[in-house]
């Protein structure tokens, strides 16, 4: 059950089994429930939001056995993750929208809060309530780095009434194992509660060094949660959380593409690096409620540190390794104002209005050091970089909602941003080649951005919705060198139909969108802890998706989702003096079709058998903007079976089940990864 507070959408305070750990009986509902945005400033019912979005909720979480925002991406369609072994390597690209590690073009909010490197954005899920993904510019309510949209992951909510909690084990091949677990319960009853999560896992690398004879890429990583929410009435609602995670991985594993599809999972390297990470994200929120208002303030903090070491020459013979070393110390604060949650203004009898105003502050500081080796190299070379960028950032944002008889809906919303950019940057350890050499910098720039939808309900169970919408993606200075790029700014156009269908045991979304963007930033990769943003000019992406849910009965229930797009660079975009008019856009896939279902059967009064399948298909994409390295159509199936009761499941899973070889990742200098292979094991839960 879920419930409206502030603005938001949260659980229910009882410790409820989620769908996915509940049998099947013959009184079931066989009706596809409404699905509610979680994410803040859109919360609210998905088939009446003018607006594209996936969302993840704890039942697929925990049927899907999803563990990384890319695995809860499955359904969304015309989105690609790209990821690498070294597991802050994760960049989404929606609609062909893209970015860097520090500039990317869709952004992760975890309970409200951005992360502005892709260093932390990409965590292992745990005590995660949903996840919800949208799809087109989001800039007017969150600002910078949001022209792709958004992924928001809300946590579970501490319960103030019942105390409760599950443990979870997983076991596979390349020697998996993993735990986690959580329990939630009143302090104070009915007024003060909290929650306490965590977990282990590690495993053997999928890729293998034949110059050594080991894996690679192994993983092991350890993560906790810990919460506390604090109600003493109905109008006040103070809640703290504080997550942290600790990484020791292997090193990258990139290896000449060419040489990867003749032999995939394999590298010869004479150099076994690793990466490390460590992170924490402490975030205070604070809602209160007036009869005249809603007030919300979110205070959050991301500081990371990465330690990451690479054979830079990705060969057998002993000639570059590298040595990156980053962190990032980012402080947020956002104060917003709203109408009271589910109490619409009414203006007369047939007019109504919703709104919403805010105001957000943030500053960062991010620092990398870069320390090469030549030890075959008898001349000298430079050795050191170290690079310092701070930042500060205001901006103010205002939306609102005319409701015309319920069924007739304009919306407008403006956002003003302010931010200024310094850098500071110095090569050393340089002799005659080329004198040591400092750069210091500022910039500063603002950003007014605009959105407008319009949406009627034809049916109870049917809308449609036009919407324009600017988004843009900061500039600023490339930590190592330091150059400068411009910002990237973006005008997108969108028409869609969602609504239910066959008493409500179908529901479907559809959506075309159009997007017009200019001073392209692309992302030139020469290692990977090292790369740096270009302006390339004017590009076009346009499209088609879909999503369909339907519940035959009780037992079965199917799903799916289709996207076409069709991307490219306009005739004046050019990168490094060559010209990439007509090439597509990188990672951006012609198609993608995913289907899926999920089966109940009854054994017995309080146990039954359940099976899931997920098959998806991308199809081919470009890893550079010239267009040279091109990674064909694949497709991925997972399966899953295994008995559950009220209080305990377990089950068996098989992931790529077809061992499909596909290169999903490559750098800018044709080196890449194999994408994740065969995987299979048992996993098995308890809930009290």
């Amino acid at each position: 059950m879920l419930t409206p507070w502030a603005g938001h959408a949260v659980q229910d305070e009882k410790l409820a089994i989620p769908k996915a750990l509940q049998v099947a009986s013959a009184v079931e509902v066989t009706e596809i429930g409404t699905p509610l945005i979680l994410a803040p400033k859109t919360a609210g019912n998905l088939l009446k939001l003018p607006l594209s979005v996936i969302v993840s909720d704890a039942e697929f979480i925990s049927s899907a056995m999803v563990r990384t925002v890319n695995e809860a991406a499955i359904y969304a369609p015309n989105t690609l993750f790209v990821e690498s072994t070294a597991r802050r390597l994760s960049l989404p690209y929606v609609r062909g929208i893209g970015g860097s590690g520090f500039n990317p073009g869709v952004t992760t909010f975890i309970d409200g809060v951005p992360q502005f490197h892709e260093s932390s954005s990409s965590l292992s899920l745990l005590d995660v309530a949903q996840i919800d993904l949208t799809r087109g510019p989001m800039g007017t309510m969150f600002g910078r780095n949001t022209p792709g949209g958004g992924v928001h992951i809300t946590s579970n909510r501490p319960s103030l009434t019942t105390l409760g909690g599950e443990f979870q084990t997983t076991v596979g091949n390349y020697n998996l194992w993993d735990f986690r677990g959580s329990v939630t319960g009143p302090l104070i009853q009915d007024q003060l509660g909290f929650s306490l999560a965590g977990g282990l896992s590690e495993r053997d690398g999928y890729t293998q060094n034949t110059l050594t004879g080991q894996d690679a890429d192994h993983r092991s990583a350890h993560f906790g949660k810990a919460q506390f929410l604090w109600a003493p009435d109905e109008r006040l609602e103070v809640r703290f959380i504080i997550a942290g995670e600790s990484d020791r991985d292997g090193g990258p594993v990139f290896t000449d593409v060419k040489a990867l599809r003749q032999r995939p999972r394999e590298t010869r390297q004479d150099f076994s690096g690793y990466n490390t990470r460590d992170l924490i994200m402490p975030t205070l929120q604070v809602m209160y409620h007036v009869d005249a208002f809603d007030f919300t303030s979110t205070t959050g903090y991301v500081g990371w540190e990465t330690d990451e070491s690479s054979d830079l020459d990705y060969s057998a013979v002993p000639l570059i390794t590298q040595l990156n070393q980053e962190r990032m110390r980012t402080w947020t604060q956002e104060f917003r104002f709203s109408n009271p949650a589910n109490e619409l203004i009414a203006l007369n009898e047939e007019l109504k209005l919703s709104w919403q105003a805010g105001l957000m502050l943030f500053l960062s500081d991010y620092r990398q050091e870069i320390q090469n080796s030549f030890p075959a190299v008898p001349i000298p070379y430079p050795r050191s970089t170290q690079s310092e960028l701070s930042q500060t950032g205001l901006g103010a944002f205002t939306q609102g909602s005319l409701i015309w008889k319920e069924r007739l809906s304009l919306t407008a919303g403006l956002r003003w941003d302010y931010e200024r950019t310094e850098v500071d940057s110095q090569t050393s350890d340089i002799t005659f080649v080329s004198p040591a050499r400092q750069v210091k910098a500022k910039q500063s720039l603002s950003q007014v951005t605009p959105q407008m939808a319009i949406s009627y309900q034809l049916s109870p169970e049917l809308t449609t919705y036009l919407s324009l919408a600017s988004g843009y993606k900061a500039g600023g200075f490339n930590a190592i060198g330091p150059t400068e790029y411009d910002e990237e700014r973006s005008q997108s156009y969108e028409i869609g139909f969602k609504g239910r269908a066959l008493r409500n045991k179908l529901s479907f979304t559809a959506a075309a969108f159009y997007t017009d963007w200019q001073n392209v930033q692309i992302t030139q990769h020469f290692s990977p802890s090292l790369s740096a943003l270009q302006n390339a000019g004017k590009a076009t992406s346009r499209g088609l998706e879909t999503n369909l849910a339907l519940r035959l009965n009780s037992r079965i229930t199917f799903f799916g989702s289709v996207g076409w797009q069709d991307t490219d660079f306009l005739d004046t975009s050019r990168q490094d003096g060559l010209k990439i008019g007509g090439n597509q856009l990188p990672y951006a896939p012609d198609y993608s079709f995913t289907v899926g279902a999920l089966m109940n059967h009854a054994l017995s009064a309080d146990l039954s058998l359940y099976a899931r399948l997920d098959i998806q298909t991308m199809g081919s994409f470009n890893h550079d903007v010239q267009n040279t390295s091109v990674q064909d159509a694949y497709t991925l199936a997972n399966f899953r079976m295994g008995l559950r009761q009220n209080a305990w499941f377990a089950e068996v899973f098989v992931n790529n089940a077809f061992n499909t070889e596909y290169v999903p990742i490559a750098l800018s200098n044709r080196v890449g990864e194999s994408g994740v292979p065969l995987t299979f094991g048992l996993r098995a839960g308890i809930r009290f």
